[in-house]
């Protein structure tokens, strides 16, 4: 009797593993990468939900205190990262954020903070980037919503052309090639 309700109780139990891991495996191939869902091109009929003048209207301090006018970035691509040291995946696109600013001279580049000043004079001791930042603290959520990403979530990066509208955007870790293409699209339709 013993015997038998160890192995009936055995197989309900592989059972339930095994419905459990088909679920998940369905369901989860079926999930867009996370900076595919929202990382298209911003059509023309969505303007109107994706703010640029929040982004340009700002005026944020850097790591010294100073306020920087955001509007300095009107008149060319930019790209612009959202980001905050509590944040894995943030942390880990740095390096590839930093290579490509450091290829792309012409194009503008910068690191907003949703942190603290010492928080993110912490990190970057530790992990120096070559593009500015600016330090939004948490007030930088309402700018992150502002431009079109309503979760709030991080990171988040926005493509800017250089005529002030949202060329693109993407929610979620970038990955280096998806996001050196779009930069390319970026920059040969603002030479049109």
């Amino acid at each position: 009797m013993k015997r038998r309700t160890i192995l009936f109780g055995a197989g309900g139990l592989a059972a339930m593993l095994g419905t459990a891991w088909f679920a998940w495996k369905s369901s989860s191939s079926r999930a867009p990468a996370a900076n595919r869902a929202i990382g298209v091109q911003v059509p023309s009929d969505s303007s109107a939900k994706a703010d640029p003048g929040a982004f340009y209207g700002a005026s944020l301090p850097d790591l010294d205190g100073r306020p920087f006018a955001l509007r300095e970035y009107l008149g060319r691509p930019t790209v612009v990262n959202f980001w905050a040291t509590w944040c894995a995946p943030c942390v880990q696109e740095m390096p590839y954020l930093d290579a490509i600013a450091k290829n792309s001279p012409k194009l503008g580049f910068v690191g907003i903070g949703i942190d603290t000043e010492s928080n993110i004079k912490q990190f970057m001791a530790k992990i120096p980037v070559s593009y500015k930042l600016l330090v939004a603290g948490h007030a930088g959520i309402a700018m992150v919503r502002a431009l079109g990403n309503a979760a709030g979530g991080l990171p988040f990066t926005v493509l800017l052309s250089e005529d002030g509208t949202i060329f693109d955007t993407i929610l979620g870790q970038v990955e280096p090639e998806d996001l050196q293409r779009r930069i390319s699209k970026l920059i040969v339709n603002s030479k049109t």
